[in-house]
């Protein structure tokens, strides 16, 4: 399995970026994990006509999900030949991207199914959790394996995805003994007491990856214009670890992640 982040900015991409966005790749098959902003383009470079075979999508957020009105509209008018795919989202991001345009609908191209829940995707095993955020979001859990749990090795390879999440104990249980952690680590200080908390700062993502076990966190979904290098000082003093801050590009080969 290997992960390509598309982009990794949070609200709107800074030039030369884009919001939200991974390819997740394994034995040929090419899973998209959120198409926020600018993230399309990107994502056409490694998937000529986007020639994907799934796309899950954590909310409705549109730094989340936008470009997947780009993604319909490259299959609808441009590759007609594609077979249809699933597509996994929470309650909402489907009618937010529906309702950008009356035709064409995603449900022409696209197998909807809900998340949170549990799906067989491929080579993929699609663990959905409910996180806490201004909408619904579900924190993603991929797994691949052609194993029993009882059978399973170290051979086997999971990635964890927080898509939009403030504090909650299921962040450890989301990303427990995964190969890659990829937290949303927007905030670099913890908001006045009392506000409701709807997103992780750079520490917070350090401290539950720890708790969890993972042996590779990516920190993403950066607020644009935030000092990068000091959200991996924050979050490199609660996680021990390797860390990593996505960029635009990055390559991350799960077959080499040990801890």
């Amino acid at each position: 399995m290997k992960v390509t982040v598309l982009g990794s900015c949070a609200a709107w991409p800074e030039p030369g970026r884009a919001c939200s966005g991974y390819l997740v790749e394994h034995d040929g098959f090419r899973l998209v994990l959120d198409l926020g902003f600018a993230t399309l383009p990107r994502l056409l470079e490694h998937c000529p006509g986007g020639a994907v075979d799934a796309v899950v999508v954590t909310h409705r957020h549109s730094d989340h999900c936008v470009d997947l009105n780009g993604l319909l509209r490259v299959r609808h008018y441009g590759e007609r030949t594609l077979p249809r795919i699933p597509l996994l989202c929470p309650a909402g991001a489907a009618a937010v991207v529906d309702g950008l345009e009356p035709r064409p609908r995603l449900a022409e191209l696209f197998d909807l199914a809900e998340l949170p829940g549990s799906h067989q995707v491929g080579p993929f095993r699609v663990e959905g959790v409910e996180l806490p955020h201004h909408v619904p979001n579900a924190g993603v859990r991929l797994t691949v394996t052609d194993r029993t749990v009882a059978e399973r090795t170290s051979a086997d390879r999971t990635l964890a995805y927080t898509g939009d999440t403030g504090p909650d104990p299921r962040l450890a249980e989301l990303g427990a003994d995964a190969d890659l952690y990829i937290m949303e680590a927007t905030l670099q200080a913890v908001p006045a007491p009392g506000e409701p908390r709807h997103l992780l700062t750079a520490t917070e993502a350090g401290e539950w990856a720890e708790q969890a076990g993972a042996r590779r966190l990516l920190l993403t979904h950066f607020w644009p214009g935030s000092d990068r290098d000091l959200s991996l000082r924050q979050a490199a003093a609660a996680y021990s670890g390797e860390l990593l801050a996505a960029d635009e590009g990055l390559v991350v080969d799960l077959s080499s992640s040990r801890r």
